[in-house]
């Protein structure tokens, strides 16, 4: 899907990064030429887990990883408001929800692993 604007998640970078079953998969899209995007959202989780994992200078290392790869995408009120629509319409948690309306917001597909996403057509689903 070279060339395709996609929202890289949390799920994916873990992924990559813990060398999990999908590692190969994920490392076509991190790897990849595609135009990509992470949501503030995503960077609050990657840097939870990195340092759940590791310690403040291995999450802020992970962070400037993702930010090389990716354009940053903040929460403004136009994503908030269609993140509260997409959770009350698909019973998602909110940090899904605003994954999903982020990428919406830019016309790009989110790339995960996360179950929530398995059928949805704005997805590319790895997991």
């Amino acid at each position: 899907m070279t060339g395709s604007k996609i929202l890289i998640d949390s799920w994916v970078w873990i992924e990559y990064w813990s060398k999990g079953p999908k590692a190969k998969e994920a490392r076509a899209f991190i790897e990849g030429l595609d135009e990509a995007y992470v949501s503030t959202v995503n960077i609050a989780e990657i840097y939870k887990w990195v340092l759940s994992s590791y310690d403040e200078k291995k999450a802020e290392n992970a962070i400037s990883t993702v930010l090389k790869r990716c354009h940053a995408v903040a929460v403004v009120i136009d994503i908030a408001v269609e993140a509260a629509k997409v959770r009350q319409a698909k019973k998602w948690g909110l940090g899904d929800s605003i994954v999903y309306s982020t990428a919406r917001s830019l016309g790009a597909k989110v790339v995960t692993g996360d179950s929530d996403f398995k059928d949805e057509t704005d997805a590319l689903f790895i997991g």
